[in-house]
């Protein structure tokens, strides 16, 4: 799929999963846009988090 310049993202899917979905988000009176914005914000929190690393060492050392 290509990606241009512009802010706009384009999806081909199944139309029953797309009304599907629209009436889902419409009971959680969300729009399709505000949705995938909070997902996209989910999405790229959890890629740009540091990991912790806890060695069994670090652990030992630290109680003793």
């Amino acid at each position: 799929m290509p990606v241009g310049n512009s802010g706009r993202i384009v999806i081909e899917m199944d139309p029953e999963l797309k009304q599907e979905l629209y009436r889902s988000l419409a009971n959680d009176k969300l729009s399709l846009k505000e949705w995938f914005l909070e997902n996209v914000d989910l999405y790229l929190s959890d890629k740009t988090q540091l990991p912790l690393e806890f060695s069994e060492n670090k652990n030992k050392e630290a109680s003793a």
